[in-house]
């Protein structure tokens, strides 16, 4: 790939450049701040139930935080490639690698969780597999490549609708972000039809057929190295890599601190696991050693070993980056940053064994999980019958229950798949909360007005 041609501030929704006080790339950032998908994630959980006395992370702060260590990751490697490339580079590309792509990849950062559903993979499992369980009824009314997007949802490909989709009643281009952040954010850059066909290995999918045409223009501006056109298949972004790496580093080591501060993993586990790391990436032990005992607050200690932590994780990666940067450039490296260090350190393979047996198994992540996907799974079921029949087919209890689908998610004149993306647009953006009250009042749980 051409370092010159893989960046672009061409916008979704042919969005025209203006000047302005901050860069383009400072905008999608500010956008994605302001945007009220991005809002709603302050209710979305991330791992553990959102409870009212001890704070844990939500996807809202976990992507905060992803995009600070990304931000990090995006202004070093800029630096790297300014330094390393600059015969390969015009004046144009210097600027943006030094000065902008930190805020690309933080962009990119904090809109990487904005598709997910409520209640966390649960919630995508189970509109996946409302279609599943619904294979009879439903399927003869799409066509291939549309039922392979809905029984495969995913969370990836439902951000760039979220981003770029024009909703009812509102402008062109969604959020109007610039392609160059949008194509950051896409780790899976395909049709759902190829994983089902086989043709690759991936575990997901990239965009919707809805969104295919956005996404071939995203590909186009930023120079994606086609694999296939039918079906599409790209090979990643290289920018990817760094978004990636950011997520991956955050959800290993905060989701643990979190559980410290339940009390769901000891201070002393946490404290071993940390500190094995820890020791593994510095020359100076003792001086942590000394740090720590000058710490009496045990939650305070987490949080000193959780950031040194984070950090010997950010160089890591950098240089994991800057070895196989031609790789990169070329599409095929087969592995996260993350796991490429994970493969050489046991350590980080102790994290995430303990991680996986005593925090994502432990009961109260299990119980969230059950309820977010019947909750989320009722939802479905309570819409997408009634917006799938004509309006001279709807009986009385299906026009009440689309009453209470807003505007903007109602296409009429559409297709059966675009309606019914409509609802799956509406359902999956709601807070844990919003699904949850909604979902008692519909079943006659709770009755009454609240405001």
């Amino acid at each position: 790939m051409n370092l010159n041609q893989i960046f672009t501030n061409q916008r979704t929704g042919n969005n025209p450049h203006t000047r302005a006080s901050r860069t383009d790339f400072q905008r999608d950032f500010d956008r994605i701040i302001f945007s009220s998908a991005f809002r709603r994630l302050q209710n979305k959980t991330q791992v553990f139930p959102l409870p009212g006395s001890v704070f844990v992370h939500n996807r809202l702060t976990h992507s905060l935080e992803v995009s600070s260590v990304g931000r990090s990751l995006g202004s070093i490697i800029g630096e790297f490639i300014t330094d390393n490339f600059q015969s390969d580079l015009n004046e144009d590309s210097k600027s943006f690698y030094l000065h902008n792509l930190g805020n690309v990849i933080a962009a990119a950062c904090l809109c990487h969780d904005v598709g997910n559903p409520a209640f966390g993979h649960s919630g995508e499992d189970a509109i996946a597999s409302y279609f599943e369980k619904n294979e009879k009824d439903l399927k003869p009314k799409f066509n291939e490549k549309e039922w392979a997007d809905l029984v495969n949802f995913e969370g990836n490909a439902n951000a760039i609708r979220v981003l770029a989709h024009q909703q009812q009643g509102k402008d062109a281009g969604g959020s109007q972000l610039t392609m160059t952040t949008l194509a950051s954010i896409a780790k899976y850059p395909c049709e759902a039809i190829a994983k089902k066909k086989g043709i690759i290995h991936r575990k997901k999918f990239g965009f919707f057929q809805n969104e295919k045409d956005t996404f071939l223009e995203i590909a186009k501006a930023t120079n994606l190295i086609s694999e296939s056109e039918e079906p599409h298949i790209f090979k990643r972004h290289p920018f990817v890599w760094l978004v990636e790496a950011a997520d991956d580093i955050c959800y290993n080591i905060i989701d643990m601190e979190d559980a410290h501060r339940l009390g769901i993993v000891s201070t002393a586990d946490c404290k071993n696991l940390f500190f094995e790391l820890v020791k593994s990436e510095t020359d100076d032990v003792n001086k942590v050693k000394r740090k720590l005992d000058s710490i009496s607050n045990e939650n305070e200690k987490i949080s000193y070993l959780r950031a040194k932590v984070i950090n010997a994780l950010i160089n890591n990666s950098i240089e994991n980056y800057k070895l196989n940067f031609n790789t990169i450039l070329e599409g095929k490296l087969d592995k996260a940053l993350l796991d490429i260090y994970k493969s050489d350190n046991k350590t980080l393979q102790d994290i995430e064994s303990f991680s996986i047996e005593k925090i994502y198994n432990h009961k109260a992540v299990v119980e969230i999980e059950n309820a977010g996907y019947n909750v989320m799974y009722e939802l479905l079921d309570h819409f997408i019958p009634s917006i799938l029949k004509s309006k001279e087919e709807r009986k009385s209890y299906d026009k009440m229950a689309l009453k209470l689908l807003p505007n903007q998610f109602i296409y009429e004149d559409g297709t059966d798949y675009q309606r019914v993306l409509g609802v799956i647009d509406f359902v999956s953006g709601m807070t844990d909360n919003y699904a949850t009250d909604l979902y008692r009042k519909i079943k006659g749980i709770e009755i009454g007005m609240t405001m």
